[in-house]
């Protein structure tokens, strides 16, 4: 026998399961359980004989199982005070940002109210599956979150979640690792860096010590130190908590993080497809024409190599450019000492604060400058479509590209 994944959430399953009174212990449909009823979210209001009523979408039922339920009947004070919430924000957008509510003669939502409000609630419930997913799928303790307070974008449908990179076909990504360190307290005279020609990169407090340029080697899993070693820092994963959320400048969506991170501190991987360059070039042009790329050049020893993070990556595919950014990037070597497929991390330039939306330089990737000067000289073909930048920095340059 063979399987195939299932693209339906539990929720449509059950809802085809009851329409069908079919039973499925799987997903959660017993005899038990086949009539039950549970609010998923509330639709829509009205008023009738000084009573007010909600309009409510069940869990598992199909849409057309809706009914009208007294307030008395209901017993979801959250989903309630959701439903006002929404209402409100749609009215309060119509009158530039001012707070409006219903007046008390009003005994029904306009349809656009309505429509709105069950929009807000799909998205709501589609973007806390997401961030479950996400939290299913990490490695690592910190908590990932995800919000959305400025539009109706719900999660992005093409993305999948890693924890490290995907090797495109015979590309090997685990190759020159056959010894490790003897240390049995790291660092030592015989260390991972010193065996490489190079320092150890984090201080006693494990936050970076070395220049921007110079390669970490971590110690890597035939090393004889545990897992406390002072040298093993990217490969724990990140150790902050954050949040992805939309922008309300236009640059989709980013990362902020939920904890205050101290300067030269790791915060996190970037992740994704490894591929050749050949086959990043043609991507790239596709990518262009979209107006945004998550092409990460490979080239600390050569440029034979690109890391794509479009489809498959973290946290990090979220993070957006700056012109003035709070991270900076570092090659990594662990488990792989190929000078063309280094692992890239993410490293706090500066002390950041809760809340705050981390970024790096998408410059920083070796990528060619297609600034106005540099590119008279391409051919019509050759020219890419040029990005503003919308970072906000003192010192923007103007373009992503």
């Amino acid at each position: 026998a063979w399987y195939v994944p299932c693209l339906a959430s539990h929720e449509t399953l059950q809802e085809l399961c009851r329409k069908e009174n079919l039973t499925c212990k799987s997903i959660g449909i017993t005899n038990r359980s086949l009539k039950s009823y549970e609010v998923e979210y509330l639709c829509d209001y009205k008023v009738e004989e000084g009573k007010a009523y909600y309009l409510v979408k069940w869990k598992g039922w199909p849409e057309s199982s809706n009914t009208w339920e007294p307030r008395k009947h209901l017993n979801c004070p959250l989903l309630i005070q959701n439903f006002l919430r929404d209402k409100n924000e749609y009215l309060s957008r119509g009158r530039g940002g001012k707070a409006m509510k219903l007046r008390n003669h009003v005994k029904t939502l306009k349809p656009a109210i309505a429509d709105y409000v069950v929009k807000k609630a799909k998205q709501r419930i589609a973007l806390q599956r997401w961030k479950e997913e996400l939290n299913r799928k990490k490695n690592h303790k910190a908590m990932i979150l995800v919000e959305n307070t400025v539009d109706l974008e719900g999660p992005p449908l093409d993305f999948y979640y890693i924890n490290e990179y995907k090797p495109a076909p015979g590309i090997n990504v685990l190759n020159g690792i056959t010894t490790g360190c003897e240390c049995a307290d790291c660092p030592a005279e015989k260390c991972c860096p010193k065996e490489a020609g190079f320092i150890l990169a984090y201080n006693k407090r494990k936050k970076l010590k070395i220049q921007p340029g110079l390669p970490i080697y971590e110690c890597n899993s035939y090393c004889r130190c545990g897992p406390d070693c002072p040298n093993r820092i990217v490969q724990k994963g990140t150790p902050y908590s954050l949040c992805i959320f939309r922008t309300n400048n236009g640059r989709g969506w980013g990362v902020k993080t939920l904890q205050k991170i101290k300067t030269n501190s790791f915060v996190m991987e970037y992740v994704g497809e490894v591929i050749t360059s050949e086959e990043a070039e043609r991507r790239g042009q596709f990518y262009d024409n979209q107006g945004n790329t998550y092409l990460f050049d490979l080239d600390y020893d050569s440029d034979e190599f690109t890391v794509d993070a479009a489809r498959y990556g973290n946290v990090s595919h979220f993070v957006n450019h700056s012109c003035d950014p709070n991270l900076q990037v570092f090659n990594v070597f662990i488990d792989n000492l190929d000078l063309r497929l280094p692992r890239i991390a993410l490293f706090s330039t500066r002390t950041i604060k809760a809340g705050e939306e981390l970024t790096f330089d998408y410059q920083m990737k070796g990528s060619i400058d297609l600034s106005s000067d540099s590119a008279e000289g391409l051919s019509p073909s050759k020219k890419s479509i040029r990005t503003v930048c919308k970072c906000g920095a003192m010192c923007c340059r103007g373009y992503l590209n």
